[in-house]
């Protein structure tokens, strides 16, 4: 089967990926854990959840599906802990939040870094695309390269210079791209909250080794460079994230800090950018994006509780946008998934689908286009 698209993606009536695990997904993991499932039962179970799912997200009228990340535990760590050169593991410590730590994991480096032909990820690509059967356009979220730079990962004994580290990253992701391309990738999303931190004020950068704009410029660059072999029909976008742990948070700050060479210059299509409340200030970063350029959803339903916004309220908030990127510039979406990790945020799913619905009958009001 092939779908008809209405455009090309980034779509008017986005999602950012992650869907919340229903209950007997939850119950199937920790059977795994405990040894009273296998491998084999629990990807069955992940499986007909999938199907579900992708179901619903076309039922809705979404272009766009996603496997919710069921197979997954975080949005990054599971991804990054598959490449050669990294390994996972339980810190003293784990992530602070607002008003929480997080369950204790995170990855660190331990030997040179490079892609894992086997890395896991590509099955469970290519099981869904056969799952969606081409009723939808399937997209594959992974982290930014630049979640290798979180502090605590790089290993200085294995790379004593931060160049080299960085040019391993990207030529990590330049084969990671050309694998999932390979495997019949189309629309390739990199989830960064490395990079929206880098806009965070609060976070003391420039008290460290090199400074927040020497950090920013080396951002552009591992993501620039990781791009830059991308077949031209690859469709690549990025989501920038504050942190979404159980409906909170982890940092406050606009985009005006990085907006000047991130948002003028990473050459992707499409940047998936946090707006549902104060803590992502207001629109005015988004002059920075070239006309014509990038293709900026507007994340202003959020994912971190059950309510619906007022229509009107977010409509007047796409036109107040429209005075810095042209209408025809501009999508929307929730402001991050609904369940980062195996958590989830603190909301029902009937109340995530509502999401999700409101969002497509909004953008058929906003841009005058069906979803069906």
């Amino acid at each position: 089967m092939s779908v008809s698209l209405t455009k090309a993606p980034p779509f008017r009536a986005e999602h950012v990926g992650s869907l919340l695990r229903p209950d007997n997904l939850h119950k199937a993991r920790l059977d795994y854990k405990e040894g009273k499932l296998t491998a084999e039962q629990l990807r069955e179970v992940e499986t007909k959840e999938i199907k579900r799912v992708v179901d619903k997200q076309i039922e809705l009228g979404l272009e766009v599906v996603t496997d919710g990340e069921f197979r997954r535990t975080w949005f990054h760590l599971d991804f990054l802990e598959h490449l050669n050169g990294i390994e996972g593991y339980v810190p003293e410590q784990g992530y602070q939040f607002e008003g929480l730590e997080t369950e204790k994991y995170d990855v660190r480096n331990t030997g040179k870094i490079s892609f894992n032909p086997d890395h896991p990820f590509l099955k469970d690509f290519t099981d869904l695309n056969d799952i969606v059967d081409g009723r939808a356009l399937v997209k594959q979220a992974i982290p930014s390269p630049n979640q290798l730079f979180n502090a605590g990962i790089h290993n200085t004994d294995i790379y004593p210079n931060i160049e080299d580290y960085a040019s391993d990253i990207i030529k990590t992701y330049q084969d990671a791209i050309k694998a999932f391309y390979d495997a019949g990738v189309r629309y390739l999303q990199l989830d960064d909250v490395y990079i929206a931190g880098l806009s965070a004020p609060d976070i003391p950068f420039n008290e460290g080794k090199y400074s927040r704009e020497d950090l920013i410029d080396l951002a552009l660059r591992v993501v620039n460079g990781a791009l830059k072999n991308k077949p031209e029909d690859l469709i690549v976008t990025t989501h920038l994230c504050r942190g979404n742990y159980q409906s909170t948070w982890a940092f406050e700050g606009s985009y005006a800090l990085i907006a000047p060479t991130l948002l003028a210059k990473e050459k992707v299509d499409g940047f998936f950018l946090e707006y549902d409340d104060d803590r992502s200030g207001d629109f005015k970063p988004l002059e920075h994006i070239p006309n014509g350029g990038a293709q900026v959803v507007l994340g202003l339903i959020t994912s971190k509780n059950g309510e619906l916004e007022d229509k009107e309220t977010i409509k007047a908030r796409i036109k107040e946008a429209s005075q810095y990127v042209p209408l025809e510039q501009l999508s929307l979406s929730p402001q991050c998934g609904f369940a980062s990790t195996h958590h989830g945020n603190k909301l029902t799913e009937e109340q995530q689908w509502n999401k999700l619905k409101y969002i497509v009958d909004l953008t058929e009001e906003v841009w005058g286009i069906s979803n069906k």
